[in-house]
């Protein structure tokens, strides 16, 4: 997420806007608005392997896979983000009738660079944990083989498993897949 900010807009007025860009895209926090910035080649590959291993192994299975043009609304934080991947399982839930602005992720994951990963491990991480939906955080480092891996707990609290060798997997029980961190 870019620093930069914008002047506040209403959580409509905003939407109205990004529905209608075709060039930039922003992230939604409480009124503010702050542009994306395009993202590394490292960037992209890390979570287009993710999407498409999830995607292969979630098939036949009633999970989506979204790649980072899909939103998430945190409606319980007044925040709209662009995860960079993120799974759905059984009914997926949606702002609006335009089915662009998901609701209920189980899984997001994020790939972390210089510029976001100080709001992706703090700020970002906190107004995801408000959906009642999301069981498992995943970020990826794209400067270093290392995966983390928080999954809510049933009293409500986070875990933390750490990968960081070629042979390690990263096991995603609650959709029934795993990622070998070689591959993604």
């Amino acid at each position: 997420m870019s620093a930069a900010s914008q002047p506040r807009l209403s959580f409509d007025d905003w939407l109205a806007i990004e529905r209608t860009a075709t060039e930039q895209r922003s992230e939604y926090l409480a009124g503010e608005v702050f542009a994306m910035a395009g993202s590394s080649e490292e960037h992209n590959l890390i979570a287009l392997n993710v999407a498409a291993e999830l995607r292969n192994q979630l098939k036949d299975r009633p999970c989506r896979v979204y790649p980072s043009d899909m939103k998430v609304h945190i409606a319980a934080a007044d925040v709209v983000a662009y995860p960079d991947v993120m799974v759905v399982c059984g009914e997926r839930a949606f702002h609006d009738g335009r089915r662009d602005l998901i609701t209920n992720p189980i899984l997001v994951v994020e790939v972390l660079s210089d510029s976001t990963e100080a709001y992706d491990r703090g700020d970002k991480f906190y107004y995801y944990r408000s959906l009642e939906s999301l069981q498992a955080y995943l970020l990826l480092s794209q400067t270093r083989m290392q995966a983390e891996l928080f999954l809510r707990q049933p009293d409500g609290t986070w875990s933390l498993s750490s990968y960081q060798g070629p042979a390690d997997s990263i096991p995603l029980h609650l959709i029934e897949a795993e990622l070998s961190l070689a591959e993604v």
